[in-house]
């Protein structure tokens, strides 16, 4: 809506240094556009733009910071986020007294519709009606004109005149319009606290990105809000599409954008690394497979340890576990559990466990149990152990043999421990060690506490006496 005049003396001043922070549409991509010194390129409702438009931006200067934000990432960027070349934060604390879409699939028919607007409307409310088709989008506002007379109809899309458009967006603001028909025009960036039901016309038809973002244009509020995804037959979509129209319906809790994304991904692939594409690919070998082999391409060019393949068999007869009532989202405990099986160091434990306390408070017991017990497998598999036991009589644990030959320092000491009579450690040719329950300080540390370093000092290369 800028003038190009307006436009003009922006980008001047943004090209000799005279604005500090310039904010825009994809208007910054051109190639008049000129930056005396970028250091920060911010990137909101980052599924918006193509590969070669953020490309575009990075080459604008060697060495640019870029903070990419979206409630749902496309495949490509989220496949690079979870393999290492991109760092990842998620928000999932909703703002105050915002409640979830109710979220359900209808069959396409008039009376529902209608019920649904009525239901709407009885309550002081405004309604989104989503329609993608620009040649018969007037054909729906008569038509619903004609079912409910007495209701404030108002159209919107991509072709109209931008002042038509922002005078529709003005009379919907400002409770003059009680439906917009609109296109996907609304996806994004339109904030309408008192629009508080979508109805998404032939909804098997988008994507589950642009579903998430669309029903997103509803419950920007107190109020409890609806979003009804009209199909002309439930019966007949394509697997494809039940998948997405169901994945919508059961992620429907606030903050659930990242599952979202995530089921995108193994939907339609994860893309290209290298190239253009935002999807795809990850087909050819399976998604699992396909994340194994980038991670590994990462951690060699990072010059990092690659992790073990294997899962080293603890028990310490101890309660390990997130409580339901401790941590009462299923998905965040998931979440949680699959980040202590894959983390590498003990700082990601400490990290996960700051974020326990952060989100759900003091740590219980079990909780406690297994934040140790992920602690110590990382030692564990340090040390190539294929298992470990602790119970009452001592602690038990069987080696990988060629593991242990590749740890002089390991070897010598288990060697070592196994060659004192008066401590009775046996370490047979196998690999399979077993300490007496008396050379452990359980009384001092607990039975955990006290595995936890006799781990540690095997681990060690130089350990202290």
């Amino acid at each position: 809506f800028k003038k190009p005049s307006e436009q003009k003396a922006v980008l001047e001043s943004l090209a000799k240094g005279g604005v500090d922070v310039v904010i825009g549409t994809h208007r910054l991509l051109q190639k008049d556009v000129a930056f005396r010194d970028l250091g920060l390129l911010v990137v909101d409702e980052e599924h918006r733009f193509g590969v070669k438009d953020k490309e575009r931006l990075k080459r604008l200067r060697a060495n640019v910071d870029v903070l990419s934000m979206s409630a749902t990432p496309i495949p490509r960027s989220l496949s690079m986020s979870m393999s290492g070349i991109r760092d990842m934060s998620i928000i999932q604390s909703p703002p105050v007294d915002r409640l979830s879409v109710i979220t359900s699939m209808i069959r396409a028919d008039d009376a529902l519709v209608c019920e649904a607007i009525d239901r709407e409307l009885a309550r002081g409310g405004q309604v989104f009606f989503i329609h993608n088709r620009v040649k018969d989008i007037h054909l729906w506002v008569e038509r619903l004109q004609s079912l409910m007379p007495l209701v404030r109809f108002g159209v919107g899309h991509g072709k109209m005149k931008p002042s038509e458009l922002e005078s529709m967006m003005e009379d919907f603001w400002n409770g003059k319009m009680d439906v917009w028909v609109t296109t996907t025009i609304v996806e994004s960036g339109l904030d309408f606290p008192s629009a508080n039901t979508i109805i998404i016309d032939r909804a098997d038809n988008y994507g589950l990105a642009q579903l998430y973002q669309l029903r997103g244009r509803v419950g920007r509020s107190w109020q409890q809000a609806y979003a009804y995804l009209m199909v002309d037959d439930p019966d007949t979509l394509t697997g494809d599409a039940r998948r997405r129209l169901s994945a919508i319906m059961e992620n429907a809790d606030l903050g659930s954008g990242y599952q979202v994304a995530l089921h995108d991904m193994q939907i339609r692939g994860s893309g290209s690394v290298l190239g253009a594409a935002q999807h795809g690919q990850a087909s050819l070998v399976g998604f699992e497979m396909y994340m194994r082999l980038v991670e590994e391409a990462v951690a060699e060019l990072k010059d990092e340890p690659l992790m073990d393949d294997y899962e080293p068999e603890i028990t310490l007869g101890q309660a390990a576990y997130l409580p339901d009532d401790y941590a009462p989202d299923t998905r965040a405990r998931i979440m949680l559990y699959r980040r202590l099986s894959r983390a590498a160091s003990e700082a990601e434990i400490d990290g996960i466990g700051a974020e326990l306390k952060d989100r759900f408070g003091a740590l219980p017991p079990e909780a406690k149990n297994l934040l140790e017990l992920s602690s110590m497998k990382i030692l564990v598999k340090s040390l190539r152990a294929k298992s470990l036991e602790a119970d009452g009589a001592g602690l038990r644990m069987t080696f990988f043999n060629d593991g242990v030959n590749s740890r002089e320092s390991v070897l010598e000491k288990l060697i070592e421990l196994a060659g004192d009579p008066v401590r009775r450690i046996t370490f047979s040719p196998e690999g399979e060690l077993f300490v007496p329950v008396v050379n452990l300080t359980i009384r001092d540390h607990g039975l955990a506490g006290s595995v936890r370093r006799f781990l540690e000092y095997l681990d060690e290369d130089d350990p202290e006496e």
